[in-house]
């Protein structure tokens, strides 16, 4: 059972091989024995979760279900769920139950899904390696004294470890797309706008977008199907036509354009991961597609313009968190502005005080043109350089990571070298368009992603590109081998 994509559980609960509250149960049950060794989730929510299942299977019952009925799926800790504990994997929001549903967590409730719980994550989704969280760090499944990721590192962890089938996740610079490649899934990060941010806790507005994270691309689009589309409570949501994500999945590659940026295959690229990506790319040729080279010449400054704009919108962000209205408030305090500052010094971990200072620096008189308008220019080259590219390919494609998944606490005392780990996925946020990565290796019991890249809007042709690859090959199949619950075994590139 816990093998089956969500596509193949759908069939079984369509042809009532198991009910809604068995398979519910079963991953209930799963998550008790197995979690301890992960830490991917913050909260489960077995008693709802049931009550969720059992109107599924009256759902399906009276012949009212559709595509998602009765489908277990797991929330990352960043979407307001009502009635349920929102941290952000954050002190400051350990004791804040959310009063309201996220637009995404209200779509996956419309559409019948069950949820198990609440995912771990970086604190405020802060973090490539989910060693940021107030709950402890998640451990990788395919390696638990690595890391898995971040900042949706639970939410990647726990579908690899099988311990749901699919999970919601977010992007802000690589937060989906970067532990689905170190934990082996397949993820999406979809245009800026297509999904709601209404509900999801903000940590740079400007780049934030929610994206489904499952085993395969299938699956993807079933969950993009229900998470897309336009919301008048969210002022950044696009009013543009949603397709079927899973109509034209099967469509052949022929004549596909595969543009590979030079700046992407560089010196510092781990030689593994080289070479699975170039594989996956003969493999792309075998299906029909052509490649050429392109650039993207402005790749380098994504790094310095991101950890400026992004911080400088989280500083606004975060200033709501005070110890007035909501979360954590110090003891005792003095006067008003003793609660401000001993209410946010014992709310917020390190790297969020980190960068609430950074962006506060940016955005202070005198350093405002320097850095976060300088950094905003940049934005624009950078959005400019996928613009020309993507004139002359239909996709572009190159590593997700420059590096498998590393050791936990190897990088935690250096941040740059923790901040460069997304030196691939940055890019994207900026610019707003949507890409994925899906796994097409490993490298000594890790797993590698290969990243692919559209234009705006263009999910459904990433998610075509991404379902043919896993027609042809089998890496999105292969599972931990302590998590493997059936013929699946680790493989090497």
């Amino acid at each position: 059972m816990f093998d089956k994509t969500l596509a193949e559980l759908a069939k079984g609960l369509d042809a009532g091989d198991y009910s809604s509250v068995e398979l519910t149960q079963a991953y209930l049950t799963r998550i008790n024995a197995e979690d301890s060794r992960y830490n991917s989730f913050i909260s489960v929510t077995a008693e709802q979760a049931l009550i969720q299942a059992k109107a599924a299977d009256t759902r399906r019952a009276t012949g009212g279900a559709g595509p998602f009925t009765g489908l277990p799926i797991a929330h990352k800790d960043i979407f307001c769920t009502e009635g349920v504990r929102t941290s952000c994997g954050s002190k400051m929001l350990d004791n804040f139950i959310a009063p309201y549903n996220a637009t995404v967590v209200e779509k996956f409730n419309a559409a019948g899904a069950v949820c198990l719980g609440k995912t771990n994550m970086d604190e405020f989704a802060m973090g490539s390696s989910n060693e940021n969280s107030f709950y402890g760090p998640v451990r990788n499944p395919w390696n638990t004294d690595c890391v898995p990721g971040g900042s949706s590192g639970g939410s990647a962890a726990a579908v690899a470890a099988r311990l749901t089938p699919a999970a919601t996740g977010t992007d802000t610079g690589g937060s989906i797309r970067q532990p689905a490649a170190l934990c082996g899934i397949t993820g999406i990060k979809p245009t800026y706008g297509r999904v709601s941010r209404f509900g999801m806790i903000a940590f740079a507005s400007s780049l934030d977008q929610g994206g489904p994270m499952a085993r395969s691309a299938e699956d993807a689009a079933m969950m993009l199907n229900v998470m897309a589309g336009f919301d008048p409570k969210d002022s950044t949501s696009l009013e543009h036509a949603v397709p079927d994500y899973c109509a034209d999945l099967s469509q052949p590659l022929q004549g596909l354009k595969i543009g590979l940026p030079k700046e992407y295959f560089c010196a510092d690229l781990n030689p593994a991961i080289a070479a699975s990506v170039q594989a996956a790319i003969k493999e792309y040729e075998a299906l029909g597609a052509t490649t050429q080279e392109i650039s993207l010449p402005n790749t380098a400054l994504a790094v310095p313009a991101y950890y400026i704009i992004a911080p400088s919108e989280a500083s606004s962000n975060l200033s709501r968190f005070d110890g007035v209205r909501y979360g954590h408030r110090c003891a005792d305090p003095v006067d008003l502005e003793d609660m401000y500052k001993r209410s946010r010094g014992e709310g917020f971990g390190s790297e969020v005080k980190r960068r609430i200072m950074v962006g506060t620096y940016a955005l202070s008189e005198g350093f405002y043109d320097a850095y976060y308008k300088k950094a905003q220019q940049i934005r624009r080259l950078i959005r400019q350089d996928f613009i020309d590219a993507l004139k002359q390919v239909d996709v572009i494609m190159g590593p997700t990571t420059p590096h498998p998944a590393f050791k936990i606490g190897e990088k935690t005392s250096n941040p740059i070298d923790m901040y460069m780990e997304d030196i691939f996925t940055l890019s994207l946020n900026l610019a707003g368009l949507p890409g994925m990565s899906i796994p097409c290796g490993t490298t000594e019991g890790l797993p590698i992603g290969l990243q692919i890249i559209g234009n705006y809007f263009a999910e459904a042709k990433l998610l075509n590109v991404a379902h043919q690859f896993q027609q042809a090959t089998d890496w999105h199949l292969q599972a931990p081998a302590n998590v493997c619950t059936g013929n699946n075994s680790q493989g090497e590139s």
